[in-house]
């Protein structure tokens, strides 16, 4: 590998876009989380199902508002471009670190460790060995998007279309088959109680959870071709079809199991699938979720180690993470380096802490990037825009209203921990002023 001045070059479409931003969101979610929404809305359908589509609709303002900023600015960095030609390189460079060492790795290290799990129906392995599946798995994901950016755009769309299309096969057969809403099925509480108003926070976090990682796709505009007209369709359309999915296996699950069997269920996709159709389908389900699962980690790799790369070249991280692999034409260093770092957090599995801490943050950085589609509105009013966000003020004033909302909730409900993981953001400042001087010392002085 050597240093080039090469950039990323834009080899990605329409198909590509859509799938990346449904298989980084698709990964264990959908399949186990229904039901603890389902009792924290006092195990009325009606309720789960609306939250369900509430923040499924919140996504998608916040994919329009997205959909403008990289339409108009389809670089290399998605967010974080957006929040630093705004906000300043400070709180640019905060997301792009607690991305790198917690979120996006922590997350690849979270599905590479439940991916090991669920390889138990099919192989033994003892907990020395799931580790080693672990990190072999976080491995070949590396491997497969160091070798090329199509190469990794074309594994995640066949393992997201194979995910996406067992769902709704699944979905189509549960709800055929299943007599869960025969006899009455509680939709809505008789009275709104204080008791209901309080459960309605913590499965909307929940949800949001699931739907987590339809923005990571901002960070491949640079690679899009025909951004402009391309990228606001891909991430409008992948975002609306998660809400469509996400629907059809929660009517799914209740058809199968009913209120009460699903609220009962941390493993409801397998319950649903086992008590209609048997133990060896249910074989079926920890497959797709394998799928699941990997197409997921390949997504955030895929995704996230552009923001990596826009650091490095803003000199606010490791030079060579800038650099462009002189054969493969992807951020080699960036993709190894934080896949070495997920490999270590699966290792020492410190990443469900430090994802319990600061995930939540995630939300001040997004609600920041909704916030610069006004920057730019005012200080580029000229620049072409060739989609507008629909409902502009509303739409993004609504989304960054409902991500401090989320923030607020957190700070509330959970102080301790999310002072926890401002503080672990916060760390970030000492090395961003490190590497600010360091990129200030090595370039070349002014003439004259």
């Amino acid at each position: 590998m050597t240093s080039t001045d090469k950039g990323l070059t834009r080899i990605l479409g329409f198909h590509d876009l859509l799938l990346i931003v449904m298989g980084t969101v698709i990964g264990s979610g959908i399949f186990l989380v229904p039901g603890a929404v389902l009792r924290q809305t006092g195990g009325r359908v009606g309720t789960a199902l609306l939250v369900w589509l509430l923040a499924g609709v919140l996504s998608l303002l916040g994919a329009l508002t997205y959909g403008e900023l990289g339409a108009m600015q389809p670089e290399v960095g998605g967010l974080y471009v957006y929040i630093r030609d705004t906000f300043g390189p400070l709180p640019a460079f905060l997301y792009g670190w607690t991305l790198f060492f917690v979120i996006s790795s922590g997350s690849v290290a979270t599905l590479a460790v439940a991916f090991a799990a669920y390889l138990q129906p099919f192989v033994a392995l003892g907990p020395g060995a799931r580790k080693l599946v672990a990190i072999a798995m976080v491995a070949v994901v590396a491997a497969v998007n160091v070798r090329g950016t199509g190469q990794s755009a074309r594994v995640q769309g066949w393992s997201t279309g194979i995910k996406v299309i067992a769902l709704l096969v699944m979905s189509a057969l549960l709800l055929a088959v299943g007599r869960g809403f025969g006899g009455g099925v509680p939709l809505w509480p008789t009275h709104v109680t204080s008791s209901v108003l309080a459960g309605l926070g913590p499965a909307m976090v929940a949800t949001l959870w699931a739907y987590e990682g339809w923005q990571y796709v901002t960070f491949s505009a640079g690679e899009t071709r025909d951004p402009q007209r391309v990228f606001p369709r891909g991430i409008i359309a992948g975002t609306a079809g998660l809400i469509v999915v996400y629907l059809l296996a929660n009517l799914g699950y209740v058809a199968a199991l009913g209120s009460r069997g699903v609220a009962a269920s941390d493993s409801v996709a397998a319950a649903a699938v086992q008590a209609l159709f048997g133990s060896r389908a249910a074989q079926v389900v920890a497959l797709i979720i394998l799928i699941a699962m990997f197409s997921a980690a390949n997504g955030l790799t895929l995704t996230a180690t552009r923001v990596y790369y826009a650091m490095a070249r803003d000199r606010l991280f490791f030079r060579r993470l800038a650099e462009v692999h002189p054969r493969f034409g992807t951020p080699a260093f960036a993709i190894l380096l934080s896949s070495a770092w997920a490999m270590l957090l699966a290792l020492t599995g410190t990443f469900d802490e430090l994802l319990t801490y600061v995930v939540f943050t995630g939300w001040i950085f997004y609600a920041l990037a909704a916030l610069s589609i006004f920057g730019y509105r005012r200080s580029k009013p000229d620049a072409p825009r060739p989609f507008r966000v629909p409902g502009y003020p509303w739409t993004p004033i609504l989304f960054v209203l409902s991500a401090l909302g989320i923030v607020l909730n957190t700070l509330f409900v959970q102080p301790k921990q999310a002072l926890a993981g401002i503080a672990v953001v916060l760390v970030g400042v000492p090395a961003f002023l490190m590497w600010r001087r360091r990129g200030m010392s090595s370039r070349p002085a002014a003439d004259g």
